[in-house]
């Protein structure tokens, strides 16, 4: 375990080494489970100014379902998360030909469309973020459909932090992200 600033970074998450299989899992973190995405609060704001330039990259029932429920709804605990179709996939996904699901969010960012990439959560997956005793808990999700992830990701030797580089800084900063670099530096010296 590493303390950076106000976050406790888990073993778990140093430990791992991750590449996302896409072709292999499908995409299937944003069909499965029992919630949607988690959202911060600042995220709401962001998926409502954008819906417009977010819905030609969803699917219709996708569109039904924000228009219906919101751009977003409550898991169990009360938290934010993204709406649901059906309580399956998040509302915001669609789906290739070949049924691989992809982000109408990242599609639109992508398409220099919205200026919102995608909620910070699914950025990150794998991991998870949970607010405890004054602390951002970095945790490592490990769930079945990503074990091609973690094969492709234990050939290379890539090491889950290194693939989440981009969410990290987009979450904590630069300046966090060195200093993560830094600790398991020294890490490996002692």
């Amino acid at each position: 375990m590493l303390i950076i600033d106000n976050t406790i970074v888990t073993d778990s998450f140093l430990d791992a080494n991750f590449i996302c299989d896409l072709p292999r899992c499908k995409g299937d973190c944003c069909v499965k489970g029992d919630a949607g995405a988690p959202l911060e609060s600042n995220e709401i704001s962001l998926l409502t100014d954008q819906f417009e330039n977010i819905k030609p990259f969803m699917s219709e029932e996708g569109i039904r379902a924000v228009e219906e429920q919101g751009v977003f709804d409550y898991d169990i605990l009360g938290n934010f998360v993204t709406p649901l179709i059906n309580g399956r996939e998040c509302a915001f996904t669609g789906f290739h030909p070949n049924d691989v699901s992809f982000c109408a969010i990242e599609k639109a960012w992508l398409a220099g469309k919205s200026d919102f990439r995608k909620p910070v959560s699914c950025h990150l997956y794998p991991v998870r973020l949970v607010e405890k005793d004054g602390f951002i808990h970095i945790t490592y999700h490990q769930w079945s459909i990503c074990l091609p992830a973690v094969r492709k990701g234990n050939k290379a030797g890539t090491p889950l932090y290194v693939f989440l580089k981009d969410a990290l800084v987009r979450r904590f900063g630069e300046a966090w992200y060195a200093s993560l670099e830094l600790e398991l530096k020294r890490r490996k010296k002692t």
